[in-house]
C-alpha cells in the first residue's frame, strides 16, 4: 500500500520556522520525484516545491523566494520542506505527493500518490 504521510507541521509566529517532513512508503522511492503543495479554503492546490531524484534537481514556487529548503533522504525515505521566515500568508494545508513520471513540476495534476496533509498556522 502506498502511504505518504506528512509531519512537522503547527503553530508558529511570524518570522519563525519549521520543518516539514513526508515519510513514504509502499513504492520504489528513488524512482520518484516528490513534491510539496498547499492548499488554503476555497482555494486552488498550489505547488510550493519538489525534488526529483535522480538527479536531486529541485524547483520552487514563485513565492517561496529563498524562504524554504527541499531536501530528501532516499536511505530513509524521507522528503524534508525547511520553511523560513514564514509569513501569515503561508498558512495553508501543506501536502507531500509523489510522481511517478520523475519530473520536476509544481502542477499537482502531475502527482499520482497524495499524503492527508499537514496544518501550518503562522500567526501576525
Amino acid at each position: 500500500e502506498v502511504q505518504l504521510v506528512e509531519s512537522g507541521g503547527g503553530l508558529v509566529q511570524a518570522g519563525g520556522s519549521l520543518r516539514l517532513s513526508c515519510a513514504a512508503s509502499g513504492f520504489s522511492f528513488g524512482d520518484y520525484a516528490i513534491g510539496w503543495f498547499r492548499q488554503v479554503p476555497g482555494k486552488e492546490r498550489e505547488g510550493v516545491s519538489c525534488i526529483r531524484s535522480s538527479d536531486g534537481n529541485t524547483d520552487y514556487g514563485d513565492f517561496v523566494k529563498g524562504r524554504f529548503t527541499i531536501s530528501r533522504d532516499n536511505a530513509k525515505n524521507l522528503v524534508y520542506l525547511q520553511m523560513n521566515n514564514l509569513k501569515p500568508e503561508d498558512t495553508a494545508v501543506y501536502y507531500c505527493a509523489a510522481d511517478a513520471g520523475a519530473s520536476i513540476s509544481t502542477i499537482p495534476d502531475r502527482y499520482d500518490y497524495w499524503g492527508q496533509g499537514t496544518q501550518v498556522t503562522v500567526s501576525s
